[in-house]
């Protein structure tokens, strides 16, 4: 049993996440013994595109892969500039992990200074006024106050650095605190899934090109819906369990497909 550090984010470690952590554990195993075979610079590269079209466009950006592609190739291409901005800063901010200490509260704000370069005002600041999460015209989530997101955001950190739970279950937590508390004017989903990334990578370095967002794109209504039901039952548990599934089964693909060569 982990220990309780105060101010832990609230969750459950349910038989079902103890056994994706088993598996999941197994299946970098794998990856790892073949990651001279599989794991390119090409590849890399091109899961890192996967990557960053498949986050953004969760966010409602509209460009095609071959436009994110040629973006990130230093290319011409006829899209919305917001869009396109944000193709190059999400570029930038996925090479710049190895800059980055994965509890360091400070990285995490320059992290998002690049994310959201010249996109808006307070790039790499937290918020100063009241946001909410809307589907539609509905509110799905009321963020907390702006007041208490520098405690509510140290205290998050501080508990990561400490955390005797596994780095894959911290980095699914962090990622649902980061949706929840909502420290941002703009870019928390971006963040939240970044930060995950960042995290991992901490624990085994092979998962930084790891594309689960395009697992999560596959599945942005069901994302979307444990978001809300962690919310409802005022624990993170659903939502672990699902990025836990999502990064199994974005490992099975990569250990399951072309990719693996003889």
């Amino acid at each position: 049993m982990a220990k309780e550090i105060p101010g832990q984010p609230p969750f459950e470690r349910s038989p079902r996440v103890l056994q994706l952590v088993t598996e999941i554990g197994e299946q970098v195993g794998a990856l790892q013994a073949l990651e001279g075979k599989i794991i390119t610079p090409r590849l890399r590269r091109e899961n890192r595109i996967q990557t960053i079209h498949s986050s953004l466009a969760i966010e409602n950006n509209t460009l095609s892969l071959e436009q994110v592609t040629a973006v990130i190739e230093g290319k011409r291409v006829l899209g919305d500039p917001r869009e396109i901005q944000e193709v190059r800063n999400a570029f930038a901010a996925y090479e710049a992990m190895d800059q980055w200490t994965f509890d360091h509260l400070e990285d995490f704000l320059r992290a998002h200074a690049i994310l959201l370069k010249g996109l808006v005002d307070q790039a790499g600041t937290f918020r100063t006024g009241g946001v909410g999460v809307f589907r539609g015209e509905q509110l799905v989530h009321a963020a907390p106050p702006a007041g208490r997101i520098p405690a509510l955001m140290h205290n998050l950190f501080r508990w990561l650095g400490k955390t005797q739970d596994h780095l894959l279950v911290a980095s699914c937590v962090v990622h649902y605190e980061i949706e929840f508390i909502h420290p941002f004017a703009d870019g928390n989903g971006r963040m939240g899934r970044l930060w995950q990334t960042v995290i991992l990578k901490e624990w085994k370095p092979v998962l930084a090109n790891l594309p689960v967002e395009s697992v999560i794109r596959e599945r942005q209504d069901r994302y979307h819906a444990v978001l809300a039901e962690s919310d409802q039952e005022g624990s993170a548990t659903p939502f672990v369990e699902f990025m836990l599934e999502a990064l199994h089964d974005s490992l099975l693909q990569i250990l399951g497909t072309d990719q693996v060569t003889d």
